[in-house]
C-alpha cells in the first residue's frame, strides 16, 4: 500500500494524482492522506517506485468535465472525496473515457450527489454571509463569522470581492478566514468564533427588512427550513424574529382573507357589459353605455364612444376622452382634438372621412381646485375597454389604424413599444389593417418652454400624411 499525503487541496491533489498515474498505481494501492484532516500527523511514506520529475510525467488526456466536477468534489468535507476521485481519475484514463456520461454509476452518482452539496453551501454563504462593522484606527471594518459545512471559503469568496470591493472586510470561518483589504484577498488560518463581533448598530435593520417581506399566508416551514437549514441561524440576526412571525401568521393570514373577501364584495359593483355580436356601431355605442367592468364610470359623466363613417378607411385611435370631451360625449373636441383637426387640414386630410374613438372610453381625472386633470389608464383600465376597440374595429374594418400615442399603440398591438423607436411605421395588426404609429396631439400641448413648437407640429403633420398614401 503507498500512501500519498497532500495538502488537502485541490491543487495539491491534483498534483499528487498525475505522479500515482505515472506510476501506474491502482486506486487498490494508494492510501491519501489530507493533511488538513484528523490524519494530519502522517507524512508521506516512499513510494515502491520513485516519482517521475514534474517534466517528465506523461500527460493524461480527461474530460474538461471532470476537472471542473473534481474541484466542486473537493471542496466536500467528507474524506472519501479523494480515494473516489482517484477512482474516477483511474477508469477514465484506463477504458472508460466516457464514464461521466453514466449517471447511474456509483461512483460518478457519488461525485454528483457532493459537487451539489458543495455547490449549495456556497450560494447559502452568498446567500447568509452577515457583515458586522469594527471600528479600527484606519477605519470601520467589517467583519463576518459564519460556520459552512464543507472547505467553500477560497470558492465563495470572490463573490464578496466583486460585490464590495470599495469595503475592507473579513470572512471568519472555523477551517480558513478570508480578508479583503480592497486591494488583494488573503487567506489565513481559521479562527475562534469570539474572534467576530457579536453584534452591530445593523442588527434591527435586518430584523425589520425580513418581517417587511415576511409573508404569513405563504408560511412553509417546511420549504423555510430547506432554503434556511437552522445550523445558519445561530449567526443571522434576523432569525430572532422568526418564532414571533410563525406565531402571528395564522391571525395575519385570517386578517388578510378577511380584507381580501371585503375587496371582492367591493369589486362586485363593477361588471363588463357583454358586447353585442354586431357590426352596427349604435348598438354598441347603447351597449357601451352600460358597461361597468372598471372604476372608471363612477367619476366620468358620460361613455364616449367612436365618432366616423361606418365603413371608414381610416380608424383612429386615442387614449382616452378629456375633459371636454367627457362633457360632450364626442371625441377629439378640445383643445388636443382642436390640434388634431389643424394637423390634419394642413395634411390635406378630412376629418369627416374617419372613424375616430378612444383605447378607454371614460375620463379618468384628478380634481385640481375646480379643474379637472388628466390621468394616465393604467393597464387594467386599458384591458377593460379593449372588447369595445375590437367591436369597432370589427364594425368599421378600416384599411388603416391611426395610432395617437403609446397608448392606443399597445392598446391596438398588444404590446409594448417605444414611440421614439415606431413613430411613422406600418406595423402589422392582428385587426387585418395595418396600424400607423405616431404621437398624440396632446403631447404637442405639453412641450416644455424652449421646444420647438413649429417643428414639433411639423413632424406631426408629415406623419398624417401618410394616411392619403
Amino acid at each position: 500500500m503507498t500512501e500519498l499525503a497532500f495538502d488537502g487541496t485541490f491543487a495539491g491533489w491534483k498534483s499528487v494524482a498525475r505522479h500515482a498515474l505515472a506510476q501506474n498505481l491502482s486506486p487498490a494501492e494508494v492510501r491519501w492522506i489530507d493533511r488538513r484532516s484528523q490524519q494530519s500527523e502522517l507524512t508521506l511514506a516512499s513510494p515502491d517506485r520513485p516519482p517521475a520529475a514534474e517534466n517528465e510525467i506523461a500527460t493524461f488526456r480527461v474530460p474538461r468535465a471532470f476537472l471542473s466536477l473534481a474541484r466542486d468534489v473537493a471542496c466536500h468535507r467528507d474524506e472519501s472525496r479523494w480515494p473516489l476521485l482517484y477512482r474516477v481519475l483511474w477508469r477514465l484514463t484506463h477504458g472508460e473515457p466516457h464514464l461521466l456520461e453514466i449517471p447511474l454509476d456509483p461512483d460518478i452518482a457519488a461525485l454528483n450527489v457532493m459537487a451539489k452539496a458543495v455547490r449549495r453551501e456556497i450560494h447559502k454563504t452568498h446567500a447568509f454571509v452577515r457583515f458586522r462593522e469594527v471600528a479600527t484606527d484606519a477605519g470601520p471594518w467589517f467583519v463576518a463569522w459564519f460556520e459552512p459545512q464543507h472547505h467553500i471559503l477560497e470558492a465563495a469568496a470572490p463573490f464578496f470581492v466583486d460585490r464590495f470591493a470599495a469595503m475592507r472586510w473579513s470572512i471568519l470561518t472555523p477551517g480558513q478566514c478570508a480578508h479583503w483589504d480592497g486591494h488583494t484577498l488573503t487567506f489565513t488560518a481559521g479562527a475562534d468564533r469570539n474572534a467576530a463581533p457579536a453584534a452591530d448598530a445593523a442588527e434591527d435593520l435586518w430584523r425589520t427588512y425580513y418581517s417587511s417581506i415576511f409573508n404569513p399566508a405563504r408560511v412553509k416551514v417546511g420549504a423555510m427550513l430547506n432554503e434556511m437549514p437552522r445550523h445558519y441561524w445561530r449567526n443571522l440576526p434576523e432569525t430572532s424574529a422568526i418564532p414571533s412571525l410563525l406565531a402571528e401568521a395564522a391571525p395575519r393570514s385570517s386578517a388578510m382573507i378577511a380584507a381580501s373577501e371585503a375587496q371582492r364584495i367591493r369589486a362586485s359593483d363593477f361588471s363588463a357589459a357583454p358586447v353585442p355580436l354586431t357590426t352596427d356601431l349604435a348598438l354598441l355605442r347603447a351597449a357601451a353605455a352600460t358597461c361597468r367592468a372598471c372604476p372608471l364610470w363612477r367619476s366620468a359623466t358620460c361613455t364616449v364612444f367612436g365618432e366616423g363613417p361606418a365603413r371608414a378607411r381610416i380608424f383612429v385611435v386615442g387614449e382616452q376622452p378629456g375633459d371636454q370631451e367627457d362633457r360632450t360625449g364626442k371625441p377629439f373636441v378640445g383643445p388636443a382634438g382642436q390640434l388634431f383637426d389643424r394637423a390634419l387640414r394642413a395634411a390635406g386630410v378630412d376629418r369627416e372621412t374617419l372613424y375616430v374613438t378612444n383605447a378607454v372610453k371614460h375620463f379618468k381625472w384628478e380634481p385640481r381646485g375646480k379643474r379637472r386633470l388628466h390621468q394616465k389608464p393604467n393597464a387594467r383600465e386599458i384591458a377593460a375597454c379593449r372588447p369595445w376597440l375590437e367591436a369597432e374595429l370589427r364594425a368599421v374594418q378600416p384599411d388603416l389604424i391611426v395610432c395617437l400615442g403609446v397608448t392606443a399603440a399597445q392598446s391596438v398591438l398588444g404590446e409594448s413599444l417605444r414611440l421614439t423607436d415606431s413613430r411613422g411605421q406600418k406595423l402589422p395588426t392582428s385587426y387585418g389593417a395595418p396600424a400607423l404609429i405616431t404621437v398624440h396631439p396632446s403631447s404637442l400641448l405639453r412641450l416644455p418652454a424652449d421646444a420647438d413648437a413649429t417643428a414639433a407640429f411639423e413632424s406631426f403633420v408629415s406623419d398624417l400624411r401618410k394616411i392619403k398614401g
